[in-house]
């Protein structure tokens, strides 16, 4: 039996599905599986998504083979087939939800965007039951599922379910405004919280007013949408917010950054991202005021 140990470098405020996976396909073997303490492992996983995490550094102990994965370390690498369409592992991260991907990919080329450089455009991934096991609720890490009839299809499923879902990356709201069948097909989703969209510049402003209208023609209320906003040019992020906020939508703004080209989030950038994401402040305090 061998001794396998586990590395979230990110940390463990959101479950790594990778680690999850890769921990339920070594106690199949028998091996023992753990998140690395002082000791010494056979092999040892490294998994990371964010390249601002800091690399992992600790002389203690030895661990044995070591591999590297996710979107923080390189964008090539992937699971095998046999580890990436098995059921994870919940228990190593003591979670009751599920977590997954109905579809990989994604159609569209945001330039801020590393998913279609990593996974290409859109296709099936996987049916929920793959990794859903009878959980309340199931959190969907799908980049553009509207974009493809299996994502489609899979969203009447969990319907038919009864499952609680979020897509926690956000669906495509030119989808939404350009098909009132989608509309109407998730308004009867039974959300975890909120439908989250994406409002990253001007341009998509007139494509989320649209989307809201043919939710709320399924009887969907505006409060329950959550929009990311990327902050870049402040007047551009400040009519964004605006908009939003007289929408009665939940924007939370994220700061540019591309660690690649070495371009992190200014002080302003950062001053704008707590204005808005501080909601009782954002609700009664105008930005010029807030930086006064």
């Amino acid at each position: 039996m061998a001794k396998i140990g586990l590395i979230d470098i990110d940390g463990h405020n959101f479950p790594n599905l990778a680690l999850m996976k890769l921990s339920a396909f070594h106690k199949q073997k028998g091996d023992g599986v753990s998140f690395v303490t002082i000791g010494d492992y056979d092999k040892t996983y490294m998994s990371k998504v964010f390249t601002f995490s800091p690399d992992f550094a600790n002389g203690f102990g030895n661990y044995g083979e070591i591999i590297t994965g996710g979107t923080g370390f390189n964008k090539t690498n992937t699971l095998p087939d046999e580890i990436e369409h098995i059921m994870p592992d919940y228990s190593l991260y003591k979670t009751d939800k599920a977590f997954g991907f109905l579809t990989r990919g994604c159609p569209n080329k945001c330039g801020w965007c590393v998913v279609p450089k990593k996974e290409g455009s859109i296709k099936p991934n996987a049916d929920i039951t793959e990794f859903w096991n009878g959980q309340k609720e199931a959190v969907l890490l799908d980049n553009n599922v509207l974009a493809h009839k299996h994502g489609l299809e899979q969203i009447e499923k969990i319907i038919d379910l009864g499952i609680k879902i979020d897509f926690n990356q956000g669906l495509d709201a030119r989808l939404i405004a350009n098909n009132k069948d989608i509309a109407k097909l998730l308004s009867r989703v039974k959300w975890s919280r909120y439908l989250r969209m994406a409002c990253d510049t001007k341009n998509q402003m007139p494509f989320i007013e649209k989307a809201l209208a043919n939710l709320n023609e399924f009887g969907f209320k505006n409060y329950r949408v959550f929009v990311y906003l990327l902050v870049n040019d402040i007047e551009d992020a400040h009519e964004r917010a605006l908009f939003l906020k007289d929408k009665g939508c939940s924007p939370f703004a994220q700061p540019y950054r591309d660690f690649e080209n070495n371009i992190l989030p200014t002080k302003e950038q950062k001053n704008f991202a707590r204005w808005v994401n501080h909601k009782a402040i954002f609700k009664t305090i105008d930005y010029k005021d807030y930086v006064a």
